[in-house]
């Protein structure tokens, strides 16, 4: 009896390194941080070395532990110091008188060190603080190009460093990163431009072609044929305005958002959710989840975008019975999150990338499918991109996906 073979199992999900949290500004190793260390360090050390000379230099100057240049033959010499005996002979005095002098030159450095070291303390506080400080300033120009660097990361190829000052390194850089992003700016400003241009070139021909199309299949003398054949051709007309719409909104979608109001992302789901619902009750998929209220400044009409797309796909690329969608909303600490899973085929981990890519779909042809015209995803990255959040993929145990969008509030 042949064995069977074993279904194929879904391949491991994948695991996600958690982002690691940033360490306090105080324990970053900036280089303001490690300027500020060496020069109080150097700081340091000389002072160690010019308070060691010092102390030698005083100790040799003291002679600590010498003989008295004198001494007591005969007489009375009282002090309110040293311990004298009253009674001695010369020799016990004088040894007296000795030790006491001694012990008061090693007071004497004692407190020279002392002093010197609270000195030393004092001055290393002084320098520290005083080099980083200066630091600081020197560095300026450099936390400068970062922010503008950070603004520009998020598609705002407007901002220009701009800085003033000596013509030194640091104005080097910041003028060779100017004409960089006015390379950019005007690259990407040309691209838009073409594809705005030529998507609104093809909306005219494309309505006229749908307009005719109309036409005669309105006719009711028209063969059965002829009817069949414009049938497909305004299939055909239609797929290719949706090509041409997905590509004006991809080119829009890029550029950072300007004019933001509140949108709750529960009612832009529900609404992409109203408009899928009847293509999903054709295809037995059902729709479920919850959806809190999640409100984040943007554009209403690309977040429904987003939800749209996410939801269009997770309907049609679906297993053919007992298929579901899940929608849900929540309110994270600074971050509202719109999550869409569904059932579906087994999605490999390495696949998940291509999927973003305009005109890629899973394991099919760039054209030919009857499910979209393969911008979906793409149009969802750039408008989350461009209300400064994210959109990310993951396989899902048993078949599917789970799309999870994050927007911040």
């Amino acid at each position: 009896m042949p064995t069977v073979p074993a279904p194929p199992t879904a391949p491991p999900k994948p695991t996600w390194e958690p982002k690691q949290q940033e360490q306090p500004y105080w324990l970053r190793p900036t280089i303001r941080i490690r300027l500020t260390l060496l020069y109080g360090g150097m700081f340091l050390i000389a002072g160690i070395l010019l308070l060691s000379i010092i102390y030698l230099l005083a100790a040799q100057a003291l002679h600590v532990g010498s003989e008295l240049p004198f001494k007591i033959v005969n007489g009375q010499v009282t002090s309110e110091v040293c311990n004298l005996p009253e009674k001695a002979s010369p020799d016990s005095f004088n040894a007296a008188m000795n030790s006491c002098v001694n012990h008061q030159r090693q007071q004497a450095l004692d407190t020279l060190l002392n002093r010197s070291l609270l000195a030393l303390v004092g001055m290393s506080v002084i320098a520290f603080a005083f080099g980083y400080a200066m630091a600081g300033r020197v560095l300026s120009p450099l936390g400068r190009i970062t922010r503008t660097a950070r603004q520009v990361a998020g598609t705002d190829l407007s901002r220009r460093i701009e800085l003033d000052g000596p013509d030194d390194e640091l104005k080097e850089l910041a003028d060779t990163f100017d004409d960089m992003l006015d390379r950019l700016e005007r690259a990407f400003t040309a691209q838009q431009r073409f594809v705005g241009n030529a998507s609104h070139e093809l909306r005219t021909p494309l309505a006229i072609n749908r307009t005719l199309l109309e036409v005669h299949l309105s006719d009711p003398q028209a063969p059965p044929e002829l009817k069949q054949l414009g049938k497909t051709l305004l299939a055909t007309n239609e797929r290719s305005e949706q090509l041409v719409e997905g590509l004006l909104l991809l080119a829009r979608s890029d550029n950072q958002i300007v004019e933001r109001k509140p949108v709750d992302l529960a009612e832009v789901a529900s609404r992409a959710i109203d408009q899928t619902r009847s293509e999903a009750e054709e295809r037995g998929v059902e729709i479920r989840g919850e959806r809190a209220p999640a409100v984040v400044q943007g554009n209403g009409v690309l977040l429904e975008r987003i939800a749209l797309n996410l939801v269009q796909n997770a309907v049609r690329y679906n297993v053919p019975e007992q298929g579901w969608v899940e929608v849900t909303t929540e309110l994270q600490p600074g971050q509202a999150v719109l999550v869409v899973s569904n059932t579906g085929p087994v999605v490999p981990a390495y696949e998940i990338d291509n999927l973003f890519e305009p005109f890629r779909r899973l394991r099919t042809e760039r054209t030919g499918s009857d499910k979209g015209v393969g911008l979906g995803l793409s149009i969802a990255r750039s408008v989350a991109r461009a209300h400064g959040g994210r959109i990310v993929a993951e396989p899902r145990e048993g078949g599917g996906l789970v799309m999870r969008v994050s927007l911040p509030v």
